[in-house]
């Protein structure tokens, strides 16, 4: 075999050796912001609820769970960029985002409340938040939820990278309030010695316009294909009792809901 040749028969052989080792991971897209979502313990290993789940269809579909590590406001640019093949960070299926992704069937339920000061007067409705700073995350269905309801009655809306920093400011006292999953408010703010001033304030808020039915798995329109196998393993899972294990380390009830 002469040298031209043989470094054709390499090329190729490198190409597919490349396009097999793509095949065998499966990228996906995280904020790790959302406890107890998705986290980072203080040696900054990456866990939560998204993660363990996402760990479980990985292993159904017999691929390595390759992380990536995005802020909330761009996660749809980057799986666009191709930067992740699937978003799996609790995203919250709404008729917006069906425009631009592809999503899986429901994973989780999504419950989301309103937290203020106990004290404050604030009972989640328009007129006592009227002149008052409401704070919700950038990109958020939490912060379109405050928009359309608080926004036209005299509420301003701050808008926050991570709920993290809107929750430091709530007990900063620079906002007055903050819209965020229930269970994120819980275990980030609430269960803490910081948050025992504070409480959720209101009904569980309902608008399936903006928060959806559910969180669903998220991937470009054009992967069909990804979509209908991670909606196999989904099924698997919730059968097989891998998706209660990684249920039951965080909740104590099933988040899947009904």
């Amino acid at each position: 075999m002469n040298i031209k040749r043989l470094l054709v028969v390499l090329g190729i052989a490198l190409a597919t050796a490349g396009a097999q080792a793509q095949t065998d991971e499966l990228r996906v897209g995280l904020d790790p912001s959302f406890a107890p979502y998705g986290f980072k313990t203080p040696d900054g290993t990456l866990t939560g609820f998204d993660v363990d789940f996402a760990k479980a269809i990985c292993a159904e579909i017999k691929k390595k769970c390759v992380f990536v590590e995005q802020a909330w406001a761009g996660i749809i640019p980057a799986l666009s960029a191709k930067k992740f093949d699937v978003i799996i960070s609790s995203m919250s299926i709404t008729e917006a985002r069906k425009k631009v992704v592809l999503f899986t069937d429901k994973y989780s339920a999504a419950v989301n409340r309103m937290v203020a000061k106990q004290g404050s007067g604030i009972d989640g409705s328009p007129a006592t938040l009227a002149g008052k700073k409401i704070g919700a995350q950038k990109g958020s269905s939490q912060e379109a939820y405050a928009k359309k309801v608080y926004a036209d009655a005299g509420s301003t809306i701050v808008v926050y990278g991570s709920t993290q920093d809107a929750y430091l400011d709530l007990v900063a006292g620079r906002v007055d309030a903050v819209i965020a999953s229930a269970l994120e408010v819980k275990t980030a703010l609430l269960s803490k010695p910081e948050g025992k001033a504070f409480s959720y304030v209101g009904d569980v808020l309902h608008d399936p316009a903006i928060f959806g039915v559910g969180a669903g798995m998220a991937m470009r329109m054009e992967d069909t294909a990804l979509r209908d196998q991670l909606n196999g393993a989904l099924k698997a899972i919730r059968a097989n009792g891998a998706y209660k294990a990684a249920n039951d380390k965080y909740f104590d009830f099933d988040t899947y809901g009904k």
